[in-house]
């Protein structure tokens, strides 16, 4: 599949699945609300991104993408140490509410623990807890992800500080309206902390792996990942920095706009191909 910052093909399969959902005077599922990490590391002099590929049984089974998920209740309600731009400052940036942008930035860091092993976190507002791979770490994380405990329980447990400022907003992608299970999903990237490591912890996926964005692009071209087209349209978005490094890429976060969503749309054009649209 070839992506560009316009559109990509539109496979047949959605193409019947958008008709039939029209024809059927369809009403649109709610988006739920979600958040994903772009963890990026350096790599020479370029650098790599971490991806996992999900487990066949779950929603985009078999697909590689980036680590995340969605909104936690507790997300919303954590009363926790924070560091880095306050909610109503990334209020603005994501477009909602202060409490809504707290629920995001709460479920990115959140999610990337969980499913990464990488925790955004440290004992002061300067500074990032380090190796974080060990049995109790590991027995804390797996609470989390079972939600025997919450996200800000653990950081004052361990009194730590949620690095807010390590994620850095990127975009934001709205699941079209036809399909029956649809994401509000916040893109961002961040840097994989120094002395911290990833782990294939997550029991949502069945690889992982780091890789150069354009190398993972190339392979997704010829068939050997599947990837969705948010996820292939990011990567592209951040391989095309890559002269600059994750210098550049930084930079070029302070001016995306991560509050109004890219949502595909379907398009045929006058011969009658279909097109998906990023609008």
């Amino acid at each position: 599949m070839t992506i560009d910052g316009t559109g990509f093909p539109a496979p047949p399969a959605l193409v019947e699945h958008a008709r039939r959902f029209h024809a059927e005077g369809g009403t649109p599922a709610t988006p739920r609300v979600a958040a994903t990490v772009l963890l990026l590391r350096p790599a020479g002099t370029d650098f790599e991104v971490y991806v996992i590929r999900r487990v066949a049984a779950m929603t985009f089974g078999g697909v590689y993408a980036f680590p995340g998920g969605g909104v936690d209740p507790s997300d919303s309600e954590a009363h926790l140490d924070w560091a880095g731009p306050d909610p109503a400052a990334w209020a603005g940036r994501l477009g909602v509410t202060p409490d809504a942008a707290q629920a995001v930035v709460c479920a990115a860091a959140r999610e990337v623990f969980e499913e990464a092993g990488v925790l955004l976190a440290g004992p002061d507002p300067d500074a990032v807890v380090g190796d974080v791979s060990g049995d109790d770490w590991e027995a804390a994380r797996q609470d989390l992800e079972a939600r025997r405990r919450g996200f800000a329980g653990l950081l004052a447990e361990r009194q730590l500080t949620l690095r807010s400022d390590l994620l850095l907003p990127w975009s934001r992608w709205i699941t079209p309206e036809f399909e029956p299970r649809r994401f509000d999903t916040y893109f961002f990237v961040a840097l994989l902390p120094w002395g911290q490591r990833t782990r294939d912890v997550s029991g949502e996926a069945d690889h992982t792996m780091w890789v150069r964005p354009a190398d993972a692009l190339a392979r997704a071209r010829v068939g050997e990942l599947t990837m969705l087209p948010p996820t292939l349209v990011t990567l592209s978005e951040v391989a095309a920095a890559a002269g600059g490094g994750l210098a550049a890429v930084a930079r070029a976060s302070a001016d995306r706009d991560a509050a109004t969503p890219v949502t595909p749309r379907l398009h045929v054009a006058e011969d009658g191909t279909p097109h998906f649209t990023l609008a």
